[in-house]
C-alpha cells in the first residue's frame, strides 16, 4: 500500500513530504491509521544529527490511531482498537521488562535506526528502506510497527489528546513521581517547561509538593506551568535558587528535575546547587551523545549526599502508565487538553517545529487527515 509521510533525509535538512510503500504487518505487527502525532523535541534531536541516527528516517514517535489489521501472533490488540504507540516498546520477557524497567526494554535498541527488531523495515521508496523513528514514524497516514509498541486505550477518548500521553506527558509526570520520588510536602524545582517539563509540574503537584518552582525565559510557558500546578515561576536559574534559599529557610530543594530541551552543563551545575542535603538531580533532557555536560564536584556530592541520576520515560511502564495517566484525564484529575497550544496538518509539520523553536508551543499536534 501506499502512505505519505514526512520524512528526514539527512541532518540539519527540513522534513519532506512524500509518497512512501508501506508493507502490511508480518508476526507480531499490526498496521495502525494515525489519527494524530506529537510534535515532540526528540524529533528536533533526530533532525539536527545531535543522535547517530540511520537516514532516511520517517519522523516522529508520539502517535495515536486505529488498528486496521494484524499480522500472525498477534495477542495485544484487534482491528478496531484505539492504541497509543509509545516510542519505548515493552516485551515483557526481556531482563528489563521481567524486573519492572519496561521503559528499558531490549527492543528498544534499534529505536534510532528506524528498523524492526529483526533489522528490516516496513516503509520504502525507489529501492531505498526507510526507517521509522523509535521503531514507529508517526509523521505518516499509516505504519507497520511492532505489536509491543502500541498500548490500547479506551475507546471514547479522544485520540488527538489522547497522543500526548505516548511521550511528554508520562515521561515529565513520572519523572516527578517515580524517578524523583516527590512526596507530600517536598520542594520541587523543574527547569524547562516545555512537553516534558509541563508534565512534572502536573506531577509533582499531583504527589503533593509543597513548593513547585517552575523555571523558563518564556513568560507564555511559566503563565502556564503556574495554571497548571507551579506554586512559583521565574525566569533564570539564579532567580529560582534564591527564592528557593528563602521559601525553605536555607533547606533548599528536594528534587531539581531538568526537562530543557537541549542538556547544557550550567543547567545541571544549577540544579545541583539547588538542591539541600540528601536532595536528588534527575536529568530527563537530552543533547549530543558524546556532551560531557556533567561537571560538578564528586567531594560536595559525597558530603552533602546529594545524587544525580538520568531517566527515560521517567522510569514509567508503558504498558500501565499510558492507560493509568488516560484515566486521571477521563477524572478530570490531569489536564491534557490544556497542553496543546495548536494543530497542524502533515504538510505544516516544518511550521510546527519551527514555533517548537521559537517557544510558541507547549504542544503542538499534527492532525492526520
Amino acid at each position: 500500500m501506499k502512505t505519505i509521510a514526512a520524512v528526514a533525509h539527512a541532518p540539519n535538512q527540513p522534513f519532506e513530504i512524500m509518497e512512501l510503500d508501506l508493507q502490511g504487518p508480518g508476526p507480531g505487527e499490526v498496521l495502525i491509521k494515525f489519527v494524530a502525532a506529537g510534535l515532540c523535541h526528540s524529533d528536533l534531536h533526530l533532525a539536527d544529527g545531535d543522535w547517530p541516527s540511520r537516514f532516511p528516517i520517517v519522523g516522529g514517535h508520539e502517535g495515536s490511531g486505529i488498528i486496521e489489521d494484524v499480522g500472525p501472533g498477534v495477542t495485544k490488540v484487534q482491528p478496531g482498537d484505539h492504541v497509543v504507540c509509545c516510542f519505548i516498546p515493552s516485551c515483557g520477557s526481556c531482563r528489563y521488562c521481567s524486573t519492572g524497567r519496561q521503559n528499558l526494554c531490549d527492543m528498544g535498541a534499534t529505536i534510532l535506526e528506524g528498523c524492526m527488531p529483526d533489522g528490516t523495515f516496513r516503509f520504502r521508496a525507489k529501492g531505498t528502506d526507510y526507517g521509522g523513528f523509535c521503531m514507529l514514524g508517526t509523521f505518516a497516514e499509516r505504519a507497520t510497527v511492532s505489536q509491543h509498541s502500541v498500548v490500547k486505550i479506551d475507546d471514547w477518548l479522544p485520540l488527538e489528546t489522547a497522543v500526548l500521553v505516548g511521550c511528554g506527558v508520562p515521561t515529565g509526570w513520572a519523572t516527578a513521581n517515580y524517578a524523583g520520588g516527590v512526596r507530600a510536602g517536598d520542594t520541587v524545582v523543574i527547569y524547562g517547561i516545555g512537553g516534558v517539563g509541563i508534565n512534572a509540574v502536573q506531577g509533582a503537584a499531583h504527589a503533593g509538593a509543597k513548593h513547585v518552582v517552575a523555571v523558563d525565559p518564556v513568560e507564555f510557558k511559566r503563565e502556564t506551568a503556574v495554571k497548571l500546578g507551579a506554586t512559583h515561576a521565574y525566569a533564570t536559574a539564579d532567580e529560582a535558587t534564591a527564592a528557593i534559599a528563602e521559601l525553605t529557610w536555607g533547606q533548599m530543594a528536594d528534587q531539581a528535575l531538568i526537562t530543557v530541551g537541549d542538556l547544557d552543563e550550567a543547567v545541571i551545575t544549577a540544579a545541583v546547587n539547588t538542591v539541600g542535603k540528601g536532595g536528588t538531580v534527575v536529568i530527563a533532557a537530552m543533547a549530543q551523545l558524546d556532551d560531557l555536560d556533567v561537571q560538578v564536584s564528586g567531594t560536595m556530592l559525597a558530603l552533602y549526599g546529594k545524587t544525580i541520576k538520568g531517566t527515560l520515560f521517567g522510569g514509567a511502564n508503558p504498558q500501565y502508565d499510558i492507560v493509568r495517566l488516560l484515566r486521571l484525564y477521563d477524572a478530570g484529575q490531569l489536564k491534557l487538553d490544556e497542553l496543546i497550544t495548536r494543530r497542524y496538518t502533515l504538510e505544516q509539520v516544518n511550521e510546527g517545529y519551527e514555533d517548537l523553536r521559537a517557544g510558541k508551543n507547549i504542544r503542538g499536534v499534527i492532525v492526520h487527515r
